[in-house]
């Protein structure tokens, strides 16, 4: 059994600097603070059945990574190239769609979980790198950088964006 968990966050300035159509033509810049409160993640790979089974605001119960509904596991599994018998639980100290950043820290809990179910080491950088093209290049959401990388770094964190899409981040 895994439990990973990763901060939700407040930006302090420069907001929208962190989505492609800005910082690819004039680069970005955001500051950001990660607060106490959290997103956790359970991870299992039980060993009764060959379920898909991930619990969020929703349940599913499936045999295969592609007939599952959320928008943001389903590419995180076909990325790490993960099936079979898997069980996912969120919870959360806020709910989402709270403007805290829940869908990039809710990505990076689980690429945590699930690369340490695989006993993986990732860098923070490409963690917070993966998170960022899971849900921007794969699920297509209209989203920008910082949340994956507040997420994943935490503290207080400054991210100067290059115009190729390159993160700085230092605290």
């Amino acid at each position: 059994m895994i439990l990973a968990r990763a901060p939700f966050r407040i930006s302090l300035g420069g907001g929208g600097t962190d989505l492609p159509s800005y910082y690819s033509q004039h680069g970005g810049f955001i500051l950001s603070v990660t607060i106490n409160k959290y997103l956790h993640i359970y991870a299992n790979r039980p060993s009764a059945d060959d379920f898909i089974r991930i619990k969020y605001s929703q349940y599913e119960q499936v045999r295969s990574v592609d007939e599952i509904q959320h928008d943001l596991v389903r590419p995180a599994l076909k990325e790490l190239d993960i099936d079979g018998s898997l069980e996912i639980v969120s919870m959360a100290d806020v709910p989402g769609g709270t403007g805290l950043g829940s869908s990039g820290t809710y990505l990076v809990a689980l690429l945590t979980a699930l690369y340490e179910l695989k006993r993986e080491k990732v860098p923070t950088q490409a963690l917070a790198e993966m998170a960022c093209h899971i849900e921007m290049n794969l699920a297509g959401h209209a989203v920008g950088k910082h949340d994956h990388y507040l997420a994943a770094f935490g503290g207080f964190t400054c991210m100067d964006i290059a115009t190729d899409g390159h993160v700085k981040v230092s605290s």
